[in-house]
């Protein structure tokens, strides 16, 4: 079997069989198939798609490339939440201690950032020392003190899946159905998680533009969870709008500190408790959705959330002064507030270009292997629906290079559309999928 004969056939349309699929995925993670070959191959799968089969056995491949972790002599349930990406969204900084600190164990690896969507772990290195690469034994032993792990892949599990995702931020096959479902539920079968929370972006910001794309991957991801055992929930959330102000690693990170103080941004803030309350409920903590939105509101409002995310940023050798004394965490040299250039109604905010404005600011990669500035990114000041004053702020960049922040004022600028009549807000949920 060769490489090149399997790219040929999936580039003509052909259907791999779980054999191929098994074989490029293993000499991928070992080194024997080379990058170029492997950006030939996934161009392919996102020209021509794959079937359903396919998508299971590259699922499968990608979670068995490394080891399955096995949480039944740690807890008899634990619960993991992926987000399919979005601009602004932080929510597992908030959901993950939230529900920890309910005593239901969180065990979650999460990823970086992928094209103008963010990465939780490129957040979460906004502070010093913060470690991003537990070992299994370090991750399983950390989830049993304290109840909560927030990592990137291990090098044991799912490594071809930390190979691939690179590789898709920087050969424009992040939007592929099959990549997607691979990457997300490989990564959540090999956490060894008996609950998973899945929130389903759609909208500009999002990889799935429409409703129907977005009801799709979230049906196709419930169905391979059961399959798989495992007790699996979708929302399917907005992403055409930037969820909450802050679009940007540090000033993200300063976002959901003080969403567990009870701060935040009231949509953002709202989307947190929600998708919480769903783990509340798929864990057994609550015995219906009431109970479980109440339960996750007395949480938080009680301190007991921020107690365990600063415990948590303890156990990964994070300096917590830095999420203490929010001052400490990276700032920009150049900070603008840019003025409306009109008064009316926020007609559309584009997620999208807001989140391209900040990579191109350098707050996210545009090849593989790019360093992150922290320290950069916009918040918008208004939502879909507000009325705007002219010459209010309508954002704030904040940039180390004045040539980049012309750029982004520019980009962020047109992303901003108005009207002269009233316009309907824009709602959090449009849709609920279980297994």
């Amino acid at each position: 079997m060769q490489a090149i004969d399997i790219i040929a056939k999936k580039r003509d349309g052909g259907e791999l069989s779980q054999e191929e699929i098994e074989f490029f995925i293993q000499a991928y993670t070992q080194g024997s198939i080379p990058d170029y070959q492997t950006a030939a191959w996934l161009m392919a799968i996102y020209l021509n798609g794959m079937s359903d089969q396919e998508t299971h056995d590259l699922t499968m491949a990608m979670a068995h490339s490394g080891d399955i972790l096995d949480l039944q002599d740690i807890t008899p349930i634990a619960v993991d939440k992926h987000s399919t990406g979005g601009v602004g969204d932080k929510v597992s900084l908030v959901v993950a201690p939230l529900i920890a600190a309910c005593d239901v164990p969180v065990a979650k690896m999460t990823g970086r950032g992928l094209g103008f969507s963010g990465g939780t772990i490129d957040k979460l290195e906004s502070i010093p020392g913060y470690r991003t690469d537990l070992s299994e034994a370090a991750f399983k032993a950390q989830l049993q003190q304290i109840g909560i792990v927030l990592t990137g892949q291990t090098a044991d599990l799912a490594p071809a899946d930390r190979k691939l995702y690179a590789l898709r931020d920087v050969t424009a096959t992040v939007e592929s159905l099959p990549l997607i479902i691979s990457s997300i539920m490989s990564k959540k079968l090999a956490g060894g998680a008996q609950g998973i929370m899945l929130d389903v972006k759609v909208g500009s910001g999002a990889f799935m533009k429409t409703l129907e794309e977005a009801d799709r991957l979230a049906n196709a991801m419930v169905k391979l969870g059961a399959l798989a055992g495992r007790k699996v929930v979708a929302l399917i959330s907005d992403m055409d709008q930037p969820l909450g102000w802050a679009v940007g690693n540090a000033l993200e990170l300063r976002e959901a500190v003080n969403t567990l103080h009870e701060g935040g941004p009231a949509d953002f803030r709202e989307h947190c408790i929600i998708i919480a309350a769903e783990m509340l409920l798929m864990s057994g903590k609550a015995s219906d959705i009431n109970a479980a939105l109440t339960l996750a509101l007395e949480t938080l409002a009680s301190g007991a959330a921020w107690r365990k995310f600063t415990q948590l940023v303890k156990a990964q050798g994070g300096d917590v002064r830095y999420v203490e004394e929010l001052e400490r965490l990276p700032q920009a040299k150049l900070i603008k507030p840019v003025p409306a250039p009109r008064s009316g109604y926020l007609a559309r905010l584009n997620a999208a270009e807001v989140g391209n404005a900040v990579v191109k600011l350098g707050g996210g990669r545009e090849k593989k292997g790019d360093r992150i500035d922290h320290s950069v990114g916009v918040i918008v000041h208004y939502k879909v629906g507000d009325l705007v004053q002219k010459d209010t702020p309508l954002f704030t960049i904040y940039a180390n290079e004045r040539v980049q922040m012309e750029a982004a004022e520019e980009r962020v600028l047109a992303a901003h559309t108005f009207s002269d009549t009233s316009v309907q807000r824009r709602p959090l949920f449009y849709r609920r999928i279980a297994s």
